[in-house]
């Protein structure tokens, strides 16, 4: 009876624990979508490597989804083979995560290059495009910036040595054209946003913690749970 209660409460975690992880393959795949349209219209990415991140995040949301949905069954079902499938899937996956995390962090630097990259490509575009135009210029205002390294930047696409009104202090009209360091956000970008991304990379790095621990306790319960059932043991 020890045994069998046993078992049943390790089939009641593993299905909440598939059930909240299904929620967190929803929220994902959200999460990803807003900042690939947040990314595509604030800036005109043409970079592989400066979209790249948010494409992951949905790939990933979506084979999460897809694991818990076999988690859930077959601890409902007391599936020998979805269970053994869902363990597999996730370790593989954790895998797959770790080796990413190391990825990340031996090409983040590449990272900014193609957002410096992306950013000079829109500047050469600013007065071609009106899309390239309020892309830089939003992006330039939300962040306090102006060019990709600095505000220099303009003046190789601006020979009369100004800047956009979007790189000043407090836009105004035509304050672009007295190009001081009282009125011009000096800072470029490309470093703006790579600092940014640094103050908030803990958080992230929270976040993958608690994700893959979760990850870790729902493949030791699939694995107590396959034993059980192999075993015969009735955990209805």
């Amino acid at each position: 009876m020890a045994v069998e209660g046993g078992m049943k409460c390790v089939k009641f975690l593993l299905f909440i624990f598939n059930f909240l992880f299904w929620i967190c393959g929803i929220a994902l795949i959200v999460i990803g979508i807003i900042v690939q349209m947040t990314l595509h219209k604030t800036l005109l990415i043409t970079n592989a490597s400066a979209s790249g991140a948010p494409i992951v995040i949905i790939a990933v949301g979506v084979v999460i989804f897809f694991i818990a949905f076999f988690g859930c069954c077959g601890a409902w079902k007391e599936s020998y083979c979805m269970i053994t499938t869902f363990a597999v899937l996730l370790t593989l996956i954790f895998l797959v995560e770790i080796a990413a995390a190391i990825a990340g962090y031996i090409f983040k630097d590449k990272v900014k290059d193609g957002f410096s990259t992306a950013l000079e490509d829109s500047m050469k575009k600013y007065n071609q495009s009106a899309d390239f135009k309020k892309a830089v210029d939003t992006i330039q205002t939300d962040f306090h910036c102006c060019g990709s390294h600095n505000y220099t930047d303009w003046f190789i696409y601006r020979p009369n040595l100004t800047v956009p009104d979007s790189c000043c202090k407090t836009p105004t009209l035509n304050c672009g054209k007295n190009v001081t360091s009282s009125n011009i956000n000096q800072p470029g970008c490309a470093v703006t946003i790579d600092t940014w991304i640094q103050k908030n990379l803990l958080i992230v790095v929270g976040v993958a913690l608690g994700i893959a621990f979760f990850q870790l306790l729902g493949i030791v319960f699939a694995c107590v749970l396959m034993k059980a059932i192999r075993s015969g043991y009735e955990v209805m």
